[in-house]
């Protein structure tokens, strides 16, 4: 695994069922990865059950990584994979990137944690405010995470108000988890759930709350729930609302920051107040950052004598901000970003081709270099559309996909990074050939 001799759909009985299917590639899966089950029983002993993030976690139990590079991973039972996970959408520029290793070997030699402020953090400053016209001012925060906490209490700070409207299916961190009903560790803000690309889901919360609602956030494409984009109009109807009642429109591009040189939010054509980034905006070092206008920013100017207090030891860090500096302006150039994008574009429609050929009830969502699979017809707008495809199908195409040497999210997520090469992509166009082939008869 991968290997080259049967799989465990080619062993199936033809009259065997889906949860047999399932159950036979799991055993197949567990067979082949013994030293990852090894080390997961071992990781078991210090980690509550072996794990320390929860998104990498599958039964019967997760992968464990030897190294990886450019497009490329290896496993500690041996097995090589071409790399479409591109670690959620930070992973932008493969493994070991030579210009961004180079940029943090020079921060290593000019110190990690100076306890000041260094050039760095000006230029990777000047680099994304440059990017993203509609962050006139940024600071920096050691994830996306912290990033949209910070940018949520900027808004309940600058506003006076207190309540934060949000999306059923919405993910803006940890502890901003908003699917199937949310999460116990959320933060305890008052919110208002509303649904994704339902304008008047909105309004009905929005206007009964208009003088205590803060602000809304929201992604401009679900990233966690099958990468379904939002409609323009429903954007658009959200900038008018938050116009209407006083509140900040928030955008988290943490994700979607990377489907157009100057984030989504530049084709799109809605200018949000605040807009809040990670992953690959610090060259795949832990990086969040959050900013928007100039005169909601300056709430937390020091000078101030109402100034707000930000603190991280590691905002400014040396290494993120070379990192960050160099992937920017050397490697995911606006060129480069839109090459990767148009590039991901034509492999969805190609792989939409592959399952409208075999027959088979499965589609691919999203734009650019972020796209998902979803084993049901129809349009999908929301949670509740995307949670109605089948699950234990998602599930067999996670594994099949696993034997032929592709690797990707359970969950169903694949992205592009800069490094794939044409042989990457034939690698992952066969694999959903084999799989429609092979599974025809539970895709019909």
């Amino acid at each position: 695994m991968p290997t080259t001799a049967a799989t465990a759909a080619d062993r199936l009985p033809s009259n065997a069922s889906l949860s047999e299917a399932l159950e036979a590639a799991r055993a197949h899966y567990s067979a082949a990865n013994p030293a990852s089950l090894a080390l997961h029983a071992r990781a078991e002993k210090s980690l509550p059950g072996g794990n320390t993030r929860t998104v990498l976690f599958y039964g019967p139990f997760p992968l464990r990584f030897a190294g990886g590079d450019g497009c490329h991973l290896t496993d500690v039972d041996g097995h090589g994979y071409v790399d479409f996970l591109a670690e959620y959408t930070a992973g932008m520029f493969g493994h070991s990137h030579p210009v961004i290793r180079r940029a943090i070997e020079r921060a290593l030699d000019f110190g990690v944690n100076i306890g000041g402020h260094t050039e760095h953090e000006v230029l990777l400053a000047e680099a994304v405010t440059a990017r993203f016209p509609s962050m006139e001012r940024v600071r920096f925060t050691n994830s996306g995470t912290e990033g949209n906490l910070m940018a949520i209490s900027l808004a309940r700070a600058f506003t006076k108000r207190s309540k934060v409207l949000v999306f059923t299916g919405g993910y803006h961190g940890g502890v901003l988890y908003f699917r199937k009903g949310g999460s116990p560790v959320n933060v305890p803000f008052p919110m208002l759930v509303a649904r994704y690309n339902d304008i008047e889901s909105v309004r009905a919360l929005a206007q009964p709350n208009a003088n205590d609602l803060a602000c809304i956030i929201v992604e401009p494409m679900f990233g966690s729930t099958g990468c379904v984009p939002a409609a323009p109009e429903f954007l658009a109807g959200l900038r008018q609302i938050a116009d209407e009642t006083g509140a900040l429109l928030i955008f988290d591009e943490v994700m979607t920051s990377r489907l157009a040189p100057g984030g989504l939010q530049s084709v799109i054509g809605v200018k949000p107040d605040l807009t809040t980034l990670g992953k690959y905006v610090g060259g795949g070092m832990s990086f969040g950052a959050f900013g928007g206008r100039a005169d909601v920013m300056a709430l937390f100017d020091p000078a101030r004598p109402d100034g707000l207090p930000h603190a991280g030891t590691f905002n400014n860090n040396t290494l993120t901000m070379s990192a960050g500096l160099a992937a920017l302006t050397e490697v995911a150039t606006p060129e480069a970003v839109t090459q990767v994008n148009a590039r991901g574009d034509r492999l969805r429609e190609t792989l939409n081709g592959i399952a409208r050929k075999g027959g088979a009830r499965m589609q691919f969502t999203g734009r650019g270099s972020m796209m998902a699979v979803h084993f049901r017809d129809g349009t999908i707008r929301d949670e509740v559309d995307a949670d109605q495809g089948n699950q234990d199908l998602k599930e067999l195409f996670f594994f099949d996909l696993l034997d032929r040497g592709v690797y990707m999210a359970r969950r169903g997520m694949i992205v592009l990074s800069l490094v794939q090469d044409e042989a990457a992509f034939a690698r992952l166009e066969g694999a959903v050939e084999d799989f429609v082939r092979l599974r025809a008869r539970f895709l019909a």
